[in-house]
Formats: C-alpha cells, sequence, structure tokens
C-alpha cells in the first residue's frame, strides 16, 4: 500500500510539479483534485475552531489543546495549496493567487501575535480581540482567493456549484465566527444562573482573578457576555447580508443565499448534539440566519431597479433578522440585543448591498 501511494505521488509530482505562471491551463482532473483539498483543509479549519469555541468557555487555553491540532492540520492543507498554486500557477489566476499569499500570509503573521496576546493578556476568550480579527482576516482573504479560482477552474456542473456554496458558507462562518462569543456566553449565564456552571471552576477563578473579583454573577458577566449589546445584530446582520448577496450573484443560482445560510445552520445544529454528547459547552444556533438567506433570494427575485432591492432587501434582512432574534430569546436562546441599533444595521446594510451592485457592474463591464 505504501508502494503504492509513493507511485501516486511519484507521478503526480513528475506530471505537475513544474515552474509555472499564474493563469497556465489547468486539465480539469488536475482543478478537481486542488479545489476539493481546499475543501478538505477549510472543513478541518473549521471543525476545529467550533470545538475550540467550546473549549474555551469550559477549560483553560492550552496551546496544545485538540481543537488547536485540528485547526492546524487544516492550516497545513491551504498552506501546502498556496505553494503549490504559486510554484506550479495551476488554478489560479495572478488575483486569485495573490488573494491566497495575502491571505495565508496574514494568517500565519497573526498566530505568534496571538500567542503573545495571550502570553501578555491572559485568557482574553473575548472573539473580538485584534489579535482574532487578523485571523479572520486571514482566513477571509484566502477564502477570496479559493472562491475566484473555483469560479474559473473548477469544471462547470452540479458538483461545482455545490462546491461553491460550500466554500461561501465557509465565508460566512468565518464572518460570523466572532459573534459566536455572544452565542456560548448567553449559555454560560443561563447554567451559572440554574447553579451548573459549564466552565471549570479553575476558569472561573482565573476569569474572576483577572478583574479583581470573587467569582460571582458579575464575574461571570463579564466573562461570557463582555462585548455591547448592539454588536451581535449589528455584524452579524451586515455581514451576513453582505456575503450572502456575493453569495447569491456569484453561484446564480435562485435560492443559492438560503442554501448557504441553511447550510451553516445545519452544520451548527449537527455539532450542537455532538458537543453536548462529549461534556462541552453548547451555543445559541442562529435559526434566524436562514430567513435572512431567504430575504436576499426573495429580493433578487424583484423586477425592480437596482437600488430598490437593495433599499427593500436592507430593511427586510433588518427586520426579519431583529424579529428573529427577538423570537428566539422568546422560545429557544439567543444573545441580549439593543433594538435601536436595527438603524444603523439597515443603513450600513443597505451601503453595502449597494457596493456590491457597483462592484459587480465594473466586473461585468470588464469582462466585456
Amino acid at each position: 500500500m505504501n508502494t503504492g501511494v509513493r507511485a501516486r505521488v511519484a507521478d503526480f509530482r513528475d506530471q505537475y510539479w513544474e515552474r509555472g505562471e499564474p493563469g497556465r491551463e489547468t486539465p480539469a482532473e488536475l482543478a478537481r483534485l486542488l479545489y476539493r483539498l481546499w475543501l478538505v483543509g477549510l472543513l478541518l479549519k473549521l471543525l476545529g475552531s467550533s470545538w475550540d469555541v467550546a473549549w474555551h468557555f469550559k477549560w483553560l487555553r492550552d496551546e496544545l489543546a485538540p481543537p488547536h491540532m485540528i485547526n492546524t492540520v487544516g492550516t497545513v492543507v491551504v498552506v501546502g495549496l498556496t505553494i503549490f498554486h504559486t510554484f506550479t500557477g495551476y488554478g489560479v489566476d495572478r488575483i486569485a493567487l495573490r488573494l491566497m499569499q495575502w491571505g495565508t500570509g496574514v494568517f500565519l503573521i497573526a498566530l505568534p501575535i496571538d500567542l503573545i496576546n495571550h502570553r501578555i493578556n491572559g485568557l482574553d476568550i473575548t472573539s473580538w480581540s485584534g489579535s482574532h480579527a487578523l485571523l479572520y482576516l486571514g482566513t477571509g482573504i484566502m477564502l477570496a482567493g479559493a472562491i475566484r479560482g473555483w469560479l474559473r477552474h473548477y469544471p462547470t456542473g452540479r458538483a461545482g456549484t455545490w462546491g461553491l456554496a460550500a466554500l461561501w458558507m465557509f465565508f460566512l462562518e468565518n464572518t460570523w465566527f466572532p459573534n459566536q462569543h455572544q452565542e456560548y456566553g448567553v449559555i454560560a449565564l443561563g447554567a451559572w444562573d440554574a447553579g451548573k456552571p459549564e466552565a471549570e471552576p479553575i476558569l472561573l477563578q482565573f476569569a474572576a482573578d483577572q478583574i479583581g473579583r470573587p467569582v460571582d454573577r458579575t464575574a461571570v458577566l463579564g466573562f461570557a457576555l463582555p462585548i455591547a449589546d448592539w454588536v451581535y445584530p449589528l455584524w452579524g446582520l451586515v455581514s451576513a447580508g453582505v456575503v450572502l448577496v456575493l453569495a447569491r450573484r456569484t453561484i446564480d443560482r435562485r435560492w443559492a443565499a438560503t442554501a448557504v445560510a441553511g447550510g451553516y445552520v445545519v452544520y451548527r445544529c449537527l455539532i450542537w448534539p455532538i458537543l453536548m454528547g462529549v461534556d462541552f459547552p453548547t451555543s445559541a444556533v442562529p435559526l434566524f440566519l436562514v430567513l435572512v438567506g431567504l430575504c436576499v433570494d426573495v429580493a433578487h427575485l424583484a423586477s425592480l431597479p437596482a437600488l430598490s432591492v437593495a433599499l427593500l432587501g436592507s430593511a427586510a434582512v433588518t427586520g426579519i433578522g431583529y424579529g428573529g432574534i427577538w423570537a428566539q430569546q422568546q422560545w429557544v436562546q439567543a444573545p441580549p440585543i439593543l433594538y435601536p441599533s436595527a438603524v444603523a444595521t439597515f443603513g450600513l446594510l443597505a451601503a453595502g448591498w449597494v457596493g456590491v451592485d457597483y462592484w459587480m457592474r465594473r466586473r461585468v463591464a470588464a469582462a466585456v
């Protein structure tokens, strides 16, 4: 078996490992292999990061924790693919390659910065720190490169459409990721109030010591929900709305945004019982995101001027989004939010939607 694997690796090296410029003609079978490996690497990063959030709400941070190791394996796959694209020029144009390179570079630079940040600031559990933002930024840039490369080099067909939707789902997860702090935090605070804290005593003590308090509700609140209430809906709905508009335009299928949002929600629903089954904290799943995707798709069905579609779509996403969060607060669970922030959410989302329209028009004009 080892001999067979070595022979296949040697054949692959002899056939494809040669210096080339981005944009060269890529055989269909090679494009399929490369971008399926992208999906594998990104899936490993997704699984590791999902477990990592739950881990941080139960244990003290550990650089060698299992979720970090899974994430690292995924990162190694992505870095290896970026090196292959860079050396051979297969499967990318120049812009896609630069996005992959810059994204991978930002992510790798952010890793030691994050380690230093934790050494200096201790726990730093919040997902909203500067070093974490660099990790999200790097991942987002490399994902943009993978999406562009997929659009230009992956063979057309049903598999290509679903793979592109998967890439957009990874992109949506990356932008939504910091909001998981509040989604885990509201459950953590509820568990404390019920007298059944999910975090280990050593983590609660560490978090309380950082703000100079005994382990009480105030300390747990500062650990679980330190983010202002306007952040969750504003960041979540604006970023998700723009991502889903882009997904709808690039996938170019009637219910593409709903599929992407639904895929992310289904994933969150699937890992929820798994985490609970292995005694890790669970989170409030953003079920309302499916309705947000539906709003984006329905808006694109309207036979109206682009500006009207953007304004009506943004109003629908904002209204349905805030209403969905409220409904989850009443009947399931959801983080606390500041409802007047809906005005800013609508304005920013409308601006982002119009920006996507402008970018798409320029893209089409440049292609003519």
